[in-house]
C-alpha cells in the first residue's frame, strides 16, 4: 500500500478534501474526494494503443452509483446495482461535458474515467463532487489532459448566492446553477430556475466562476506535489502533401455550393456529388489513394467555409442573420384520445408531445442515492431514427436522450402546479418527428402547449431556444436558434428555456477553452428577445390552458379522513379497497395523512365512491340524514347499516308515524329507508329515527318525541307535536346521504 498524500480547501462553507497514493494504484491516475460523510472514488485509465479504422476520441464517463454508499441494499430480484439510474446517467453527462473540450485534437487513444460512490449522507450533492473527482483523478495521471477545471452549485437563498449549498439548503432555493470552469473562463454551465431574471443569471454565473478557484488552485497544488508525467498521445497520422492537393482541387467550390443555396437537402446533395468527384479523382490517378483521408480534408473544408461566412459576411448556412429565428408554427389537438397534444415546428425541427394523466400511486418510484424517492411530473424525450432519415437499432432512451428530457423536464416543472392544486400525476412524452437542430428547446414549446390542451393549469407558457457560437479567437458571432449545421462546425450550443417573465433552465456545452462573460451575456440577451418571438407564435395558438379536462382523462376527487380510519377504506387483506374500485371503477389512493384520492373516467361513479368513503369513516352528526339499508329486525326495532361495519337502531316507535303492533308492519330485512341520527352514545351507539324524516321534524322535535316515549307517554304518534308541526322551525340535519 503506497504513501497516501492528502489535500484540503474550503468551497463556501464546507472543507473539500482529496487524498491520494493509497487506493486503486494502477489507475493512471485515482484519488478520494470527501465533502462531509460523502466520498468518491476517482479514476482516469488511458489506452496504450488505439483500435485501428477510429475517426473519434473514444471517452467514456461513467458515474457508478453504489447503494451500499448509503447502508442500503438494492431493491429486484438480483439484489444488486444494474442498469444505472437516471440520476446516475444524468450526473455521468454532467461530469463528461467540462472535460471532453481539453483533451488534445486528434487524440485516438481509448480514455476511460469512472466514479465510484463510497458514502453519501444524503446532504452533500454528488454531482458536483464528481465533476471535481473526476478533474483531479485526470490533473494527477499520465493522461494528456488540458485541466484543471473546477466546479460548484450556486444556490440564491433569502436574497443571497450561496456556494455549494445542501441538499436541504436547495429546498428554499430559486435557482439551480451548475458550473465549471478553468482558472480562465467558463467550459459548462447546466441550471433549473424558478422564473429568475437574466441579469440575476449573469451575477450568479460570475459568482460561481469565482467560487470554484480554490478548486483550482488545489488541484493545481497537487498536481505539482503527485502529478505523473503526462504520456505522448496517439493522433491520427495526416499526409500533408494529400492535405493541400485535395484544397489545391476544391479551391472555392465548397464556399460557391453554400453560397448558392439555403436549402439543406439541395446543399447536402451538391457538396455531396462535389466530395465524391474530388475522391473519385484521386483514385483515378491513383488507386491507393485513401478515399477516408480525402473525404475529412473536405469537411475540414466545409467547417471553414461556413465559419467564414458566418463571421465575415454575416450570413448563415440557410441565409439568416445572427437573430433571426426559422419559420415558427404550433397545433394542440393532435391526438383524439390522448389527454393533452401538442405540436411544435421551428423551421425542419418538428416535436410532438403527448400528456397522460395519472393517479398519484402512479408517481415514478425512485430507487438511487438521491433522497428523492418519488418524481410526480415525468418527461420523457425520444429521438427515432427516421427524424434524420436514418436507420439504427431501437433499442431503448440513450444517455442524450435521457438527458434532453431532464432538461425539458426542468425547463417546465417551476410552472407545474402543486399537488394541492392539481392531484394527478402527470407525463410527458416529447416525439422528435423530424430533426435539423434544437430538438430538445421545440420538445420545451411543444409540451408546454401540450399541457395546456389537457387543461393542466401551468402558472404561464414555457419556451426554449438554443444559442450558438462561431468565434476564430478575434472575432465571434453569436447566433439565436441554430440549426444541425451550426451545431456541428460551431463552437457553443447554449440552450435556455422559460417564461415571459425569467429563466427556468439552462444547459451550456462548449468545444473551446472556455467562455469570457460578454459572450455569455450577449447570448442570454439574444436568447430573451428570441424567447418571447416564440412564446407570442405559440400563445396565438392556445393563449391559456383549457378549463376543462378531456373526457378521457380521470376525474380527480380528494376527501381528507381520520389517518385511524385509514384500515376501514382499506378493509381485511384489502377486500374493502378493491371492492371499491371494481364496483364504481376508480382507482383510489391512500396517503399516510389520510388524503384520499378517488380517479375515474366517470364523474357520477368517482363521486359515489367519493361520498362510499366518506360513510365509512364519517361519525355520524346529530341529526344527520342517511339512506340505509335494513340488516336486522327484532322485537323492539330494526337495525339500519349508515356504512359498511357501522349499523344504529331505530326503535319500533321511530319507524313510523301509526302505532305498530310488529316491526315488520313498517320494514323488512334489506330495505332502504332514510333515517335521522338522533342519538350518539359515548360508546359509540347509534340511536336512529325514521319517523322524524317522514314528519319532517327538526332533531329537537325528535328527541323530545323520544323523550316522551321513555317518560312513559303514548307510543307513535302520541305525545304533542305531530304533522301539523313540519313546516314550523330548521329541520337541524345535513340534505339525506344516499
Amino acid at each position: 500500500m503506497g504513501t497516501e498524500s492528502e489535500f484540503t480547501t474550503t468551497v463556501g462553507r464546507h472543507r473539500l478534501t482529496i487524498k491520494t497514493g493509497k487506493l486503486a494504484e494502477q489507475a493512471g491516475g485515482a484519488i478520494t474526494l470527501q465533502v462531509g460523510e460523502s466520498m468518491l472514488l476517482a479514476t482516469a485509465t488511458m489506452s496504450k494503443n488505439i483500435r485501428e479504422g477510429l475517426d473519434f476520441f473514444p471517452l467514456s464517463v461513467d458515474f457508478e452509483e453504489k447503494m451500499y454508499a448509503a447502508g442500503r441494499i438494492p431493491g429486484g430480484f438480483f439484489r444488486r446495482e444494474g442498469k444505472p439510474t437516471t440520476e446516475a446517467v444524468l450526473t455521468s453527462r454532467l461530469t463528461d461535458r467540462p472535460l471532453r473540450p481539453l483533451f488534445p485534437d486528434g487524440m485516438r487513444n481509448e480514455v476511460q474515467v469512472i466514479v465510484t460512490t463510497l458514502s453519501s449522507d444524503s446532504v452533500h450533492h454528488l454531482d458536483i463532487m464528481s465533476v471535481n473527482a473526476a478533474s483531479a483523478a485526470l490533473t494527477i495521471s499520465d493522461v494528456p489532459w488540458n485541466g484543471p477545471v473546477g466546479a460548484v452549485r450556486v444556490g440564491y437563498i433569502d436574497g443571497q448566492f450561496v456556494a455549494d449549498p445542501t441538499i436541504p439548503e436547495m429546498a428554499e432555493s430559486v435557482l439551480d446553477l451548475r458550473i465549471a470552469g478553468t482558472r480562465e473562463a467558463i467550459i459548462m454551465v447546466e441550471a433549473a430556475a424558478n422564473e429568475v431574471p437574466e441579469d440575476m443569471m449573469v451575477e450568479a454565473l460570475a459568482f460561481g466562476h469565482q467560487a470554484l478557484q480554490p478548486i483550482i488552485d488545489l488541484l493545481e497544488e497537487m498536481r505539482a506535489a503527485v502529478g505523473k508525467e503526462k504520456r505522448e498521445p496517439t493522433v491520427s497520422a495526416v499526409d500533408m502533401a494529400l492535405v493541400d492537393m485535395t484544397k489545391q482541387r476544391i479551391g472555392s467550390r465548397i464556399a460557391d455550393v453554400i453560397a448558392a443555396t439555403t436549402e439543406r437537402d439541395d446543399r447536402n446533395e451538391a457538396l455531396d456529388i462535389l466530395r465524391d468527384e474530388i475522391v473519385d479523382s484521386f483514385l483515378a490517378e491513383d488507386d491507393t489513394t485513401d478515399p477516408k483521408a480525402v473525404r475529412e480534408v473536405f469537411s475540414n473544408e466545409i467547417k471553414k467555409a461556413v465559419r467564414h461566412r458566418i463571421l465575415y459576411d454575416g450570413v448563415r448556412p440557410d441565409g439568416r442573420d445572427y437573430t433571426t429565428i426559422r419559420p415558427l408554427s404550433s397545433e394542440v389537438g393532435i391526438s383524439p384520445r390522448a389527454h393533452g397534444s401538442g405540436l411544435f415546428q421551428r423551421g425542419q425541427t418538428q416535436v410532438l408531445s403527448i400528456v397522460a394523466l395519472g393517479t398519484p400511486r402512479e408517481a415514478q418510484k425512485l430507487d438511487g442515492l438521491s433522497p428523492e424517492d418519488t418524481r410526480r411530473y415525468m418527461h420523457h424525450y425520444n429521438f427515432p431514427p427516421f427524424s434524420t432519415g436514418e436507420t439504427w437499432p431501437m433499442r431503448g432512451p440513450r444517455r442524450r436522450e435521457i438527458g434532453h428530457g431532464a432538461l425539458a423536464e426542468n425547463a417546465l416543472l417551476p410552472m407545474i402546479p402543486s399537488e394541492e392544486e392539481f392531484p394527478y400525476t402527470i407525463r410527458v412524452v416529447s416525439e422528435v418527428l423530424s430533426s435539423n437542430g434544437s430538438t430538445s428547446q421545440a420538445s420545451v414549446c411543444a409540451s408546454s402547449l401540450a399541457l395546456m390542451d389537457c387543461g393542466v393549469p401551468i402558472k404561464r407558457a414555457v419556451a426554449g431556444v438554443a444559442m450558438g457560437l462561431v468565434t476564430d479567437g478575434t472575432k465571434y458571432a453569436v447566433l439565436t436558434d441554430i440549426q444541425g449545421m451550426e451545431d456541428h462546425l460551431g463552437d457553443m450550443d447554449f440552450k435556455v428555456a422559460g417564461t415571459s417573465e425569467g429563466i427556468t433552465a439552462l444547459q451550456m456545452d462548449i468545444k473551446i477553452s472556455g467562455l469570457d462573460m460578454d459572450i455569455m451575456t450577449q447570448a442570454l440577451e439574444q436568447a430573451h428577445t428570441g424567447r418571447m418571438e416564440i412564446l407570442k407564435s405559440m400563445l396565438r395558438t392556445i393563449p391559456e390552458p383549457r378549463k376543462e379536462l378531456s373526457l378521457y382523462a380521470p376525474r380527480m376527487l380528494t376527501i381528507k379522513i381520520d389517518p385511524e380510519k385509514i384500515g376501514a377504506v382499506i378493509g381485511k387483506g384489502g377486500a374493502t379497497i378493491r371492492g371499491l374500485e371494481e364496483e364504481f371503477e376508480v382507482a383510489v389512493d391512500i396517503q399516510e395523512d389520510g388524503t384520499v384520492f378517488v380517479a375515474g373516467v366517470d364523474g357520477i361513479k368517482a363521486e359515489a365512491a367519493l361520498e362510499r368513503i366518506h360513510m365509512l369513516t364519517h361519525d355520524p352528526d346529530l341529526g344527520e340524514i342517511f339512506t340505509g339499508k335494513v340488516v336486522r329486525i327484532t322485537d323492539f326495532g330494526a337495525f339500519v347499516e349508515l356504512a359498511p361495519g357501522q349499523d344504529g337502531m331505530v326503535h319500533i316507535s321511530q319507524l313510523a308515524s301509526e302505532h305498530l303492533q310488529r316491526v315488520e308492519d313498517a320494514v323488512r330485512m334489506g330495505d332502504e329507508v332514510m333515517v335521522m341520527v338522533t342519538d350518539v352514545s359515548s360508546e359509540g351507539k347509534i340511536r336512529l329515527s325514521r319517523r322524524a324524516v317522514l314528519e319532517g321534524w327538526t332533531l329537537d322535535e325528535a328527541r323530545e318525541q323520544d323523550a316522551v316515549r321513555k317518560g312513559g307517554g303514548p307510543r307513535g304518534n302520541g305525545g304533542g307535536r305531530g304533522g301539523d308541526r313540519r313546516s314550523g322551525g330548521d329541520r337541524g340535519g345535513r340534505p339525506p346521504r344516499r
